[in-house]
C-alpha cells in the first residue's frame, strides 16, 4: 500500500476501541496499514477480530482511563507515531443535581485523561525528534450547551481547547494536533435518545444528510487526519454531522 492516504510503518494507539466509534477508527486504520494497539477498559476482542478479517495488525491493551495518568509509561520505546483519543464517558442528568463525583468521572475521564495521554506521547516523539499525528473525538457539544449534560459538554469544549494549544506548540516538531467533532452516531452513548421516539425525530429533522450516523463515518476521517494527505492540517476541530451545524 502506498500513497496520501497509507499508513504503513506506523504504529496507532487507539483508546476506547472496543466498541462504537474506537472501534471504527481502529479498523479504518488498520485498514490503511497501521499496526493498531485498541486500548480500553474492556476486552477489544470484537475489534481485533474485525481486523485480523481484513488482514490487518492489530493487539490490545487492557487500560483504564478513569485514572487520568493511566498512559503516562506506555509510550516510551514503543513505536507509537499515531494517537486518537476516543476515549470518554457520559452522564446524564439536570445541571440543578448534577453532582461532584460525575462532574469528576467525567472530566477526568473525557478531559484530564486525554490531555496526560497527549502530554506523554508528544514528550516520547519530540525526544525522538519523530513527527506524528493526534486525533482527539470532540463533539457537537464543544460548539453547543446540550441539555442534561453538563460536565459532558464542559469536558468537550475543553479538548477543542487543548487541541489548538497542543497544535499550536507541537507544530514545529511535525506532530499535528486535530479533532472530530461526531454529530449523532449510532452508539451506545445514544442509544437513550434513538430509543425517545420524538427526540430521535427532532434530531433527524434538523440533520439534512437526514440519517444517523454510522461509526464508520468517523473511522474514516481519522484515517485521513493520521495520514500524510493530512500533513498540514493541525489546530483543526472537524464537524462529521450530516449538516447539523450548517443547519
Amino acid at each position: 500500500m502506498s500513497g496520501l492516504f497509507s499508513l504503513e510503518r506506523h504504529r496507532a494507539l487507539v483508546t476506547g476501541a472496543n466498541t462504537g466509534i474506537g472501534q471504527a477508527i481502529a479498523v479504518a486504520l488498520a485498514g490503511q496499514g497501521a499496526r493498531v494497539t485498541c486500548a480500553g477498559r474492556r476486552s477489544c476482542a470484537e475489534t481485533l477480530a474485525a481486523i485480523a478479517s481484513a488482514c490487518g495488525q492489530a493487539d490490545e491493551m487492557l487500560i483504564d482511563f478513569a485514572d487520568p495518568l493511566a498512559a503516562r509509561d506506555i509510550f516510551a520505546d514503543a513505536g507509537y507515531s499515531l494517537l486518537v483519543n476516543n476515549a470518554g464517558i457520559i452522564r446524564r442528568e439536570d445541571a440543578v443535581s448534577h453532582s461532584e463525583a460525575d462532574w469528576d468521572a467525567v472530566i477526568d475521564t473525557n478531559l484530564k485523561a486525554v490531555f496526560f495521554t497527549c502530554q506523554a506521547f508528544g514528550r516520547e516523539l519530540i525526544a525522538r525528534k519523530q513527527e506524528g499525528a493526534i486525533v482527539n473525538i470532540a463533539s457537537l457539544l464543544s460548539f453547543q450547551g446540550g441539555i442534561r449534560v453538563p460536565g459532558y459538554t464542559a469536558s468537550k469544549h475543553g479538548i477543542a481547547g487543548i487541541t489548538k494549544l497542543l497544535a499550536n506548540e507541537w507544530a514545529p516538531h511535525g506532530i499535528t494536533v486535530n479533532a472530530i467533532a461526531p454529530g449523532y452516531i449510532a452508539t451506545n452513548n445514544t442509544e437513550a435518545l434513538r430509543g425517545d421516539p420524538e427526540r430521535s425525530r427532532q434530531i433527524l429533522e434538523r440533520i439534512p444528510a437526514g440519517r444517523w450516523g454510522r461509526p464508520e463515518d468517523i473511522g474514516g476521517t481519522a484515517a485521513y487526519l493520521c495520514s500524510p494527505a493530512a500533513r498540514y492540517v493541525t489546530g483543526t476541530v472537524l464537524n462529521v454531522d450530516g449538516g447539523w451545524l450548517a443547519r
